[in-house]
């Protein structure tokens, strides 16, 4: 979908600054509490474990909620927003909760019936087996489809529309676009294409080359 999460070519960010070697895994202790509280909370939501789900969630975030709150608090947040979806949460409860635990004494909202998704992945990860061959090569030229892209997706906003070479053919995945939304599996095979920074950004931009994994729905034979 076209969100604050599509941010990959945009400019007005800055330069990307590598993690320092002494990195610890969090930088405070309430970032490992977050991110604990987002997988058990993902879960609960989603009847079980579905990446996609939750990566559809921290999408919908607001600007924000996406940018201001940091990465684990983007975390947070995207939980809340899948429990809230699936009835386990009413919306603003979290918020007038934190209210009450600062003696504000505001009224909480009722606690809603649950509507998780009666879901479940077909086997563990996200790797399918296929019973058919990959409809693209390695060498071939494909393009992007130009689409409309309602819900989650996979395909970068940059990416659309654009011709690059198929670089190497992947296993088939589920596909993110249905399983986000509990739609089903689809799986597909993945292919690494290969595109020219100027056939992505124009001919002003530096010349470098962009691999992107893209599933096999998002690419069609060029003419």
């Amino acid at each position: 979908m076209e969100g604050i999460a599509d941010m990959g070519g945009t400019p007005g960010w800055g330069p990307v600054r590598p993690p320092r070697r002494d990195e610890p895994v969090f930088d405070e202790p309430w970032q490992g509490r977050a991110f604990a509280l987002a997988t058990l909370s993902s879960r609960i939501a989603s009847g079980g474990i579905n990446v996609d789900a939750f990566r559809h969630g921290l999408e919908r975030l607001d600007r924000a909620a996406y940018l201001d709150d940091g990465y684990y608090g983007r975390w947070l947040g995207g939980a809340e927003l899948m429990l809230t979806d699936s009835g386990i949460l009413a919306p603003g409860a979290v918020r007038a909760r934190a209210r009450n635990l600062r003696g504000e004494g505001v009224a909480e909202p009722p606690i809603p019936e649950p509507a998780v998704p009666d879901y479940a992945p077909s086997a563990e990860g996200s790797l399918r087996p296929m019973d058919r061959e990959p409809a693209f090569a390695a060498g071939e030229r494909v393009r992007t489809r130009a689409m409309p892209v309602p819900g989650h997706t996979r395909l970068p906003g940059y990416a659309r529309g654009h011709t690059g070479v198929v670089e190497a053919v992947r296993p088939a995945f589920v596909l993110p676009d249905t399983n986000a939304h509990f739609q089903g599996e689809n799986p597909q095979y993945v292919y690494s294409v290969r595109f020219d920074s100027r056939e992505l950004w124009g001919a002003d931009a530096e010349p470098f080359a962009v691999t992107a994994e893209l599933f096999e729905n998002y690419l069609e034979t060029t003419s």
